[in-house]
């Protein structure tokens, strides 16, 4: 499989909380991104896990750009509790306005 595969994002709420999940095409590993509420537009980011099979890609960057996406167009806020979610936005100031 090349670098260059088309990587597609799909939100799927679940339960209280939702996930990302990306896929790879010609992989069957799939990487994600967690969620759950804390109180009213306030979604926290508790784990962003991208199996090493599919890993070195931007596969983990994809998938906080769709958060942050959704955010913008939807109105509510992150708290970065994932490792990686939280460089992201260290990383990227101009998010701060998004940060819980």
């Amino acid at each position: 499989m090349s670098d260059t595969a088309a990587v597609t994002i799909k939100h799927r709420e679940q339960g209280e909380g939702g996930r990302y999940v990306a896929r790879v095409e010609g992989e069957s590993s799939i990487g994600y991104l967690e969620w759950e509420p804390r109180g009213d537009d306030v979604r926290v980011a508790t784990h962003t896990v991208v199996p090493k099979e599919i890993g070195g890609r931007g596969i983990a960057g994809q998938l906080v750009d769709r958060l942050i996406a959704d955010a913008r167009e939807e109105g509510f806020r992150i708290v970065p509790q994932c490792s990686y979610v939280a460089k992201k936005f260290d990383d990227n100031p101009e998010w701060a306005d998004l940060k819980a």
